[in-house]
């Protein structure tokens, strides 16, 4: 129950965080006249014309709640007029910010923090994205895939055992062999798994055969790098990174063995990570956004700024509503369209009407935006990666 209450303090931290980013219009409930309480300056109205601040200070726990909720739900009224445009005028809600509806609208960096700390609400519910499917393999599906597969050989054994043993086969040499390399097939899933070779007077080089695809060489070689695992001698030698500095060489072959032992402490410090520097999506995003619209005129960096945020808290707040789609049910086939085949959409509208483009100017543009995405995409990951393994 714990994670369910983390979730939702959560959800409500990042409604706050974000609702401080904004600009303070405040609550009132009246009064008209009398003296700011935050700067002192002489009020006439329901505001401060100095700082803002409202001149009637609610000091109840009604209204506290009534401010989490507020922050959480409405975000001073502005989330309801920016969530349409978001989804479906993307560009036009860009250029309108930019060129000065900042009262109407949620602020792009405000967005963005609600948007990350939602995805970690809803996945802390979730227990990850899209956990709820039936196409992660689990520990216990594969060990039923190998005591499966170790069946099937030993029924294929048995089988020829008998027919050799009958002497109903003509060509007793081609069944000796068959037996041979199922044998050693039994005896390659044993080593696999860490169990007793159950024929131990057959080796993997004996004869010149072949198993299913695998060479004799290939198995050899499979064979020893199951051994150097089974034994702990994976990554133990410092001479297989050279960057020229001992110290940084000594300090990633460090992270390489602890991933090594133990790989679940790195996707958790994955998961994490991917929290705490989404922030860097942004900068990372940005020179490619600017590369994407170079030769277009009046265009500066902040307007680039601004549709990059957008774009990306959107991605976020998709990637959410399919997940608890696919949590809650639903057809995999409908959330699956709706997170491949509407952000290059999204992105293609955004483009077009925030920098007044013609749908073949737009459509160009999108191709090098979507190459750029994939770009950016991997250098974020590599950082995340390059953190979890050397943090």
């Amino acid at each position: 129950m714990s994670g369910e209450f983390e979730a939702a303090g959560t959800a409500i931290e990042g409604a706050l965080i974000a609702k401080a980013v904004e600009s303070e219009s405040g609550d009132t409930t009246g009064g008209n006249s009398g003296k700011c309480l935050n700067c002192e300056a002489p009020v006439t109205g329901n505001y401060c014309n100095n700082c803002g601040q409202p001149l009637h200070i609610h000091r109840s726990i009604g209204a506290f709640w009534h401010d989490i909720l507020h922050g959480v739900l409405h975000f001073e009224g502005k989330f309801w007029r920016t969530l349409p445009l978001l989804v479906w005028k993307p560009g036009d809600l860009t250029r309108r910010y930019i060129h000065g509806q900042r009262a109407r609208f949620i602020s792009p960096m405000a967005l963005f923090l609600f948007s990350v700390f939602m995805m970690f609400a809803v996945f802390s519910f979730l227990g990850g994205p899209f956990s709820g499917g039936s196409a992660v393999e689990t520990d216990e599906d594969v060990n039923m895939g190998v005591v499966m597969q170790t069946a099937d050989i030993e029924r294929q054994i048995a089988e020829k055992e008998a027919q050799l043993e009958a002497g109903d086969t003509v060509d007793q040499t081609k069944l000796r062999q068959e037996i041979l390399d199922l044998k050693k097939g039994r005896n390659l899933l044993a080593t696999m798994t860490g169990e007793k070779t159950p024929y131990p007077e057959v080796k993997l080089g004996d004869g010149d055969v072949k198993l299913g695809n695998f060479t004799e060489e290939d198995l050899d070689q499979l064979q020893t790098g199951l051994e150097d695992i089974q034994e702990g001698n994976v990554l133990n030698d410092d001479s297989s990174v050279t960057t020229g500095s001992k110290e940084l060489d000594k300090t990633i072959m460090d992270g390489f063995r602890k991933v090594n032992e133990n790989p679940d402490l790195l996707l958790y410090k994955l998961k994490a990570n991917g929290y705490k520097f989404a922030w860097l999506l942004i900068p990372i995003s940005l020179p490619f956004v600017w590369l994407t619209l170079i030769g277009r005129r009046g265009y500066h960096f902040y307007d680039h700024a601004v549709f990059t945020t957008y774009s990306i808290s959107f991605m976020s707040l998709l990637f959410i509503t399919c997940a608890a789609l696919a949590a809650l049910g639903v057809s995999q086939e409908i959330w699956v369209i709706l997170l491949m085949f509407y952000p290059p959409f999204h992105m293609y509208r955004q483009l077009r009407h925030a920098y007044k483009l013609s749908r073949i100017e737009a459509l160009l543009r999108l191709s090098a935006l979507l190459v750029f995405t994939v770009i950016s995409m991997t250098l974020f990951f590599t950082i995340l990666f390059a953190v979890g393994i050397l943090g």
